[in-house]
């Protein structure tokens, strides 16, 4: 039993723990691209570009309020940055919208030319990240690093392997099971919600039916920028911050809408958690995890993992293909790519 417990606390500090925190972040990531899909009815590929804008906000007001000497104690100075760095992020989405989008949105133009668009945004906003924090890691350095410490686990419990809990896992966990519960409320019993879904069913309808066509796209903008900043700071606290970083989680927050399938919020929940959870699973050594299990003449030479580390976002690839090939409209039945 005792060797049990500590393949079970093993597998949790690496893989579960992990793959649960990741996945929380990649689901944020995909909310907002599903909700831009469903209701704005194209790709937004400048979403994770949008995430390292909030982060990006999010860092700087950070190191403000460091420097006047604001702390919240236990709790990361970011969450004070949160809603600073959320207004900024909702005024640069709101201007790209209007200078960019609205120009198409005018002329009904088809889907691949808000692509299109979408990309070119990507480029500017990256540009513009590198060019103001720079291209190097960037760490949120304050508050508790850990609320549970390895060290401490192995004191509590007696048993060989530790278990860490890391503030920012603890956020990440909390923090996206209260904001998805928001957003479900929003979307099924608010009036405004109300008014989102059938401008996503059928835009002409809602329209005559005197629904706002303009409130609901800038509304949709503004729940986009609160789900990319949080979900980007997350990241961010958890891992630490590099602007190219969040240019390639564009392709695992993609993959996760597209499994859940495309414009249903429950799917990119879900996509989130599948997406992150393979990327785990399968880029993990079990050797040591098996050193627990199995008698030392089983264990094999090598590090018993199926892929490294290094083919972790081409996990993603191969999801997001095997699924457009096998069911294009996701687990949940979303719209098809």
């Amino acid at each position: 039993m005792h060797d049990i417990l500590n393949a079970v606390a093993l597998l949790t500090n690496f893989v579960l723990l992990p793959a649960a925190t990741y996945g929380s972040q990649l689901a944020l990531g995909a909310l907002g691209v599903t909700l831009i899909y469903g209701v704005l009815r194209f790709s937004n590929f400048a979403h994770g570009d949008t995430m390292a804008f909030g982060t990006m906000a999010a860092i700087l007001v950070t190191l403000w309020l460091q420097s006047v000497g604001v702390s919240l104690g236990p709790l990361p100075t970011a969450l004070a940055a949160l809603p600073v760095a959320f207004a900024l992020t909702t005024a640069m989405v709101l201007a790209v919208d209007r200078w960019v989008y609205r120009f198409h949105r005018a002329r009904r133009a088809p889907p691949v030319v808000f692509l299109i668009a979408s990309v070119g945004v990507m480029f500017v906003l990256n540009g513009v990240v590198r060019f103001i924090v720079g291209t190097g890691d960037r760490r949120f350095g304050d508050g508790e690093r850990f609320i549970v410490r390895a060290r401490e686990f192995k004191e509590m419990t007696g048993l060989d392997e530790g278990l860490a809990f890391k503030t920012s896992q603890g956020l990440t966990l909390v923090m996206t099971l209260l904001l998805v519960a928001w957003l479900f409320w929003f979307l099924q019993r608010t009036k405004t919600g109300k008014a989102m879904r059938a401008y996503s069913d059928n835009e002409d309808l809602a329209v005559l039916s005197g629904i706002n066509a303009e409130r609901v796209v800038r509304l949709t903008w503004v729940i986009c920028a609160f789900l990319a900043t949080t979900a980007g700071v997350l990241y961010g606290l958890d891992k630490g911050f590099r602007p190219f970083t969040y240019f390639q989680l564009l392709l695992p927050i993609f993959a996760a809408a597209i499994v859940g399938g495309l414009g249903k919020p429950v799917g990119a929940i879900a996509g989130g958690f599948v997406v992150a959870f393979s990327e785990v699973l399968l880029t993990y050594a079990y050797k040591r995890f098996a050193s627990h299990l199995l008698p030392e003449d089983w264990l094999p030479g090598g590090l018993m993992q199926l892929l490294s580390t290094d083919y972790k976002f081409a996990i993603s690839f191969l999801i997001l293909v095997v699924v457009l090939l096998i069911k294009p409209t996701g687990l949940f039945a979303g719209k098809s790519v």
